[in-house]
């Protein structure tokens, strides 16, 4: 938009250029043909799309689009080059399934593979329960990975025979398998001897007690707990039992937490992967979760 001016620079009207016909305000637009140049570039634009119709996919059908002369597919191209880094992981995986357990940490091209491989297959199948980074959620039973605190060992064959037939599952007759009492449900303890273990459970992980019960609650748990959760309260990997003497929880620590437990009991469940993922996939989901928290 310009206004129009009454003289040129020259001094002379410039009557000869026609206008759009649209004025605002004393302002006139002129009706300048577009320049040469752009014409043309314009046209070529116009040419090169009509070529590319026929050349590449670009029509719409009812079910699919126009192949197009170069039969050119995206979606072809992202799968050729899957298919591709496939064939390259395959030799990898066939080593992990080769090696050694124990050994693979000692290959450090093949552990940084298996690792890597193990992130993946870890966010797919396990975060959901275990959470993004491994860190669990507490009072919900499902354990935090990146700590040395484990309920069937911590070692990669320990790790490995986890993931692979799960736990208290009924899909697999191999799954771990442990059973906790409910002292309270089933009538096995008395509410005074359940008070009494909780306050010995509560001062044997350093919490603050009730002295008063220590006595009771020490011989209740010798009867009743210590053969599973050792007379220390290490817990045993064997039985799938939680060590009872440090600050880590799988249903949260607090009094009320701990007495729960003792009267209704816990039974978490964990699936197998057995048939879910490869044997070179479960693998490395192990190698993964070992080196989270520093494994055995």
């Amino acid at each position: 938009m310009a206004e129009k001016p009454k003289n040129t620079p020259g001094g002379k009207k410039d009557d000869d250029v026609p206008t759009t016909g649209h004025s605002w305000d004393g302002i006139e637009e002129y009706d300048n043909p577009m320049p040469r140049w752009w014409v043309w570039i314009f046209l070529i634009t116009v040419v090169w799309s009509l070529g590319y119709w026929v050349a590449y996919p670009a029509w719409p059908g009812i079910q699919s689009a126009t192949s197009g002369l170069l039969g050119y597919s995206s979606r072809a191209n992202v799968a050729t080059e899957l298919e591709e880094f496939e064939a390259r992981n395959e030799q990898w995986f066939a080593q992990l399934v080769e090696a050694d357990l124990d050994a693979i940490r000692e290959d450090p091209e093949l552990h940084r593979f298996a690792v890597n491989a193990g992130a993946s297959v870890f966010a797919a199948q396990c975060s959901q329960c275990h959470g993004a980074g491994g860190a669990g959620v507490q009072a919900q039973g499902y354990p935090n990975l990146l700590n040395d605190a484990w309920l069937w060992g911590g070692t990669m064959e320990a790790i490995t025979t986890t993931v692979t037939w799960g736990i208290r599952n009924e899909d697999y007759p191999d799954a771990r398998w442990s059973q906790m009492p409910a002292f309270g449900v089933d009538g096995l303890l008395d509410d005074d001897e359940i008070d009494a273990i909780t306050q010995y459970v509560l001062a044997m992980s350093g919490q603050e007690h009730d002295e008063a019960l220590l006595e009771l609650g020490a011989e209740e748990y010798e009867w009743n707990c210590a053969s599973c959760h050792g007379d220390d309260g290490g817990g045993n990997y064997d039985l799938g039992a939680p060590a009872l003497n440090n600050q880590v929880w799988f249903y949260g620590g607090s009094e009320e937490d701990i007495r729960h437990s003792i009267y209704y009991s816990r039974f978490g469940v964990m699936p197998g992967f057995e048939t879910r993922l490869r044997e070179a996939e479960i693998r490395a989901v192990a190698a993964y979760v070992h080196q989270l928290g520093g494994g055995q």
